[in-house]
């Protein structure tokens, strides 16, 4: 018998309103129960599938078919903020259109699932990133669908709650969609990948394994310029004879006729080879020049059984010093960077004049109603104008296009370009980066690794990603943890 086929793409076509398209006759499907990778370059259209999947969006051309009304729930990449004010009971309640009665006991399993314990009286806002990440899982899990679409779900996650959650996908029975940039954790249970190419946007499918697909990929990219590298030689070869028959007259014009239709249908053969994503260029963040103790810590809160536990500690930070926070998700690590750079921290003190610039895991230091170009503008540091701001903005891939556009309507991984460019712009003495590698393209991390370990300013860094982690030197470690 053969399996049955949960969802089904038949020649989907998709546009934007007044933009160009984003999927051009897309066809692909799924079988049931299977474990799904969807891959591709930035911007090529991998939200806009889960959509259309959802039925958010509906198809400009052709047909998205989901057998037998299968029921569908998304894992989103990060809590929407209408929400962090409601406690954890209240959130999920939001799952149901009729909340049950046995709400309580739902809840308890799925957050076993996701393994977490949280009292669900707690405010969904109070919880760390690491945790929200569990509670979108679980909120999805709730709804007990056919159809499970994850969205970066290893973002914020801690070693633990990464194997957690590869454990739980691999014993999982229904149908997942994954999107992802952590290629280790997509290689542990993935069977096969949807890749989306942004500039044919055409979908091509792969069975196997994370890293054997990609092997594929990039042989196929291989022998598709070797091929088109022969084609071009070929038609040169038959481009010189056409020029040197055409000025013989008679059978020779008919020869020269004949090889121009053979360089027509050789052009046609070109393959379009695939272009990976572009990087953004490499950067510096200048720094503001400062005397003296940048940051002194004398004391930290930690969360241990739920309740804050206050914990004598003696750090200094000046020019040049690095600190790396860690410790498990809960544990207070980003409460603790909110209210050093909130000043709200009656042990941990900034030094007066000093500018911070805080990447925060949710982008709490961008206001959504802005343009890009007012952030931006907001955050210039004095003798920097307009035009440097537009370069520097360019090298985060932030066209002039971008710049009308609303923060809200950015992608997360747009966000966390745009909360770099205003660091560079800043030139600030602090850098307070909690997880800043979150939402950002693999392809430019090494670079931004770069230019934090270039920055000659103090630096207080959160961070769950190790190989972001090796490329900066640090001079001292604060794990909340060991306490």
């Amino acid at each position: 018998m053969a399996e049955e086929v949960i969802l089904r793409f038949d020649k989907v076509t998709f546009e934007y309103v007044e933009r160009r398209p984003v999927l051009d006759e897309v066809c692909f499907s799924v079988r049931k129960g299977a474990k799904v990778t969807l891959m591709g370059q930035n911007g090529a259209g991998k939200s806009t599938i889960f959509k259309l999947i959802k039925g958010e969006l509906k198809p400009t051309k052709g047909n998205v078919f989901i057998t037998s009304n299968a029921s569908i729930a998304t894992a989103l990449q990060m809590v929407e903020k209408q929400d962090l004010n409601l406690t954890l009971e209240e959130y999920f309640g939001k799952a149901f259109l009729e909340v049950p009665g046995n709400i309580k006991s739902q809840i308890s399993k799925v957050m076993n699932a996701v393994n977490l314990t949280v009292p669900l009286n707690r405010k969904v806002g109070d919880l760390s990133g690491g945790q929200q990440a569990r509670i979108l899982l679980a909120y999805a899990l709730i709804q007990n669908p056919d159809i499970l679409l994850l969205d970066e779900p290893t973002n914020n996650l801690d070693k633990e709650g990464i194997d957690h959650l590869i454990q739980f996908l691999v014993m999982y029975d229904k149908t997942v969609m994954v999107i992802s940039h952590d290629a280790d954790f997509l290689n542990c249970f993935t069977e096969g990948v949807v890749y989306l190419d942004v500039f044919t946007r055409k979908i091509e499918t792969y069975v196997g394994d994370y890293y054997s697909v990609v092997e594929e990929i990039q042989a196929r990219i291989e022998r598709e310029i070797k091929k088109n590298a022969q084609l071009e030689k070929e038609i040169q070869d038959n481009k010189d004879k056409v020029n040197f028959f055409a000025n013989k007259g008679g059978k020779m014009r008919k020869l020269a006729s004949k090889l121009k239709e053979e360089i027509e249908d050789m052009e046609e053969n070109k393959v379009d080879v695939r272009r990976e994503d572009r990087t953004i260029r490499e950067f510096e963040i200048p720094a503001q020049e400062i005397v003296g103790n940048i940051v002194t810590i004398k004391s930290v809160k930690i969360i241990k059984n739920h309740e804050p536990v206050t914990k004598e500690v003696d750090i200094v930070l000046r020019q040049r010093d690095r600190l790396i926070i860690s410790g498990p998700n809960g544990i207070g690590k980003s409460t603790l960077l909110r209210s050093l750079v909130s000043n709200i921290n009656d042990g941990a003190v900034i030094l007066k004049d000093t500018v911070v610039g805080y990447y925060s895991q949710d982008f709490a230091t961008l206001d959504y109603e802005q343009t890009v170009f007012d952030s931006l503008k907001s955050v210039l540091a004095e003798g920097v104008d307009v035009q440097e701001m537009r370069s520097v903005a360019a090298g985060f891939l932030i066209t002039g296009e971008l710049m009308g556009h609303k923060i809200s309507h950015l992608s997360e991984g747009q966000k966390g370009l745009l909360s770099f460019a205003r660091l560079v712009l800043m030139k600030p003495g602090l850098l307070v980066l909690d997880e800043p590698t979150n939402h950002i393209n693999f392809r430019h991390i090494p670079i931004i690794a770069k230019a934090i370990n270039n920055f000659d300013g103090a630096i207080i860094l959160i961070s769950h990603m190790p190989d972001f982690v090796k490329e900066i030197e640090f001079n001292s470690e604060l794990d909340l943890g060991k306490f």
